[in-house]
């Protein structure tokens, strides 16, 4: 692998006006093909750069961005800050996908847990030739084990809302949590994990099985064992709705792959890069094209 470069700043403008920095990280040598990484709910690209710098050295031109509301994209003040969550992906990430698009060679996407919810969303999707997600679930507290199944409820029912009451939004970062989210994400997240196939359960949201329904790339979900927010059958209720994509699935147990602890945040931490070297040879065997030829 040839020595990663640093990468460089730039803010990409939405559909709807929306100002969104990212972070390109240009190939090392020759180019195989260009990467947009679709982050997690609520945290910033920052935590993406090992991967990122990995996959540049891999030959990927790489994009990271943090969604709206987030990180270098947060406006002065989350207090009185209005935003639909789904934006994240119809309007953010599809930005993304637009400016990494280009002739001859492919791209794919790599998502961390929202990050493979926000695949159906994309109004562009056609353009990514594959995307391969950690960590993506449907987020109802009863795919759980019994005692994360009893914080994440303590969170929705007491501590969520008397912060969000006191703040505004929701103040994670004020817990020592992470980061802070806006209050319309809260709601519509929380709304959506009451249900066992999240949004797609939901009265309100009837029409959205048809955008996932419409996605043909190719997908590969991977999770694991020990991740307590996103187990196999919580990965497996989310993604069945890209039923004409042939998506599949790989279940990691950490001990036998001796990779240590994951959870759900594990997956891109210098630890697992195992795990990074078989994202990227999957979409470069299964994407619906291969490399091209390298252009330098």
């Amino acid at each position: 692998m040839s020595k990663p470069v640093e990468a460089e700043s730039l803010t990409l403008t939405t559909a709807d006006g929306y100002p969104i920095a990212a972070l390109r990280y240009p190939a090392a040598g020759a180019t195989r093909g260009h990467l947009v990484v679709a982050g997690a709910n609520g945290v910033p690209q920052g935590f993406y750069r090992r991967f990122a710098l990995y996959a540049s050295s891999c030959g990927y031109n790489v994009m990271t961005l943090d969604y709206r509301g987030i990180g270098l994209s947060r406006p002065a003040s989350l207090k009185g800050f209005r935003m639909d969550y789904l934006d994240w992906g119809r309007q953010d990430l599809a930005a993304a996908v637009e400016a990494m698009s280009a002739p001859g060679l492919p791209l794919y996407m790599v998502g961390h847990s929202y990050g493979g919810h926000a695949f159906g969303l994309l109004p562009n999707h056609d353009k990514v030739d594959g995307l391969y997600t950690f960590a993506t679930g449907a987020g109802w507290h009863g795919w759980m084990p019994p005692m994360e199944r009893l914080r994440v409820l303590l969170m929705w029912r007491v501590v969520g809302p008397v912060i969000v009451r006191i703040k505004g939004y929701l103040a994670w970062n004020w817990m020592g949590m992470g980061e802070d989210l806006p209050i319309d994400v809260y709601h519509q997240w929380k709304r959506w994990c009451t249900f066992p196939r999240y949004f797609f359960q939901d009265p309100q949201m009837t029409h959205i099985a048809a955008s996932y329904e419409s996605v043909r790339s190719p997908i590969m979900a991977c999770n694991a064992l020990d991740d307590l927010w996103a187990r196999p059958p919580s990965r497996n209720a989310f993604m069945s709705a890209y039923r004409n994509a042939g998506w599949q699935s790989t279940d990691i147990d950490p001990r036998q792959a001796g990779l240590g602890p994951i959870g759900h945040m594990g997956y891109f931490k210098a630890h697992c890069q195992p795990l990074w070297e078989g994202a990227l040879g999957w979409l470069e065997q299964h994407g619906r094209t291969g490399p091209a030829a390298p252009s330098r």
